[in-house]
């Protein structure tokens, strides 16, 4: 189990290592024990083209994900192996923001988008349908919930 972390923007740090710890908990307790992920954290101008670029979307937003395999359908050929789960974009200038504004600390926030990228990996999608929003909520509650 592998999680890679690059931070490309200045003004926000953020402790690699708790985050790396937080991810592979999260992924043990999916059953994802040989996955690899990375993480890329970005500023306010970086996400807004990524947004643009890839959901046609031209403003920022706070979470994006890639997922590298077709979870359902792939998973179970894979489970023996290590394989590239997927990549996750945070903006850490909206992290911050919204912190702020749901009265959480950056790093409650941060915890937050990062199992809900994480969700979006492995097939979860709120934007489907209410039943797929009610589940990943749910599971995002579950996880969060988990005392580690």
């Amino acid at each position: 189990m592998k999680v890679y972390i690059k931070n490309q923007q200045r003004l926000i740090k953020v402790n690699h290592q708790r985050i790396r710890s937080l991810l592979k908990k999260t992924l043990r307790l999916l059953g994802l024990h040989k996955a690899e992920l990375s993480i890329l954290f970005v500023n306010d101008r970086r996400m807004r083209i990524l947004n643009r670029q890839y959901r046609g979307v031209d403003k920022t937003t706070d979470v994006l994900s890639f997922p590298q395999i077709e979870y359902s359908s792939q998973l179970s050929a894979l489970s023996s192996q290590q394989f590239v789960l997927g990549d996750i974009i945070i903006n850490l200038h909206q992290a911050k923001r919204q912190a702020s504004q749901y009265g959480l600390t950056f790093n409650e926030e941060l915890k937050k988008l990062l199992i809900h990228g994480l969700l979006h990996l492995i097939d979860y999608d709120h934007e489907k349908s209410r039943y797929h929003k009610v589940k990943m909520r749910a599971k995002e509650k579950e996880l969060l919930d988990f005392k580690r």
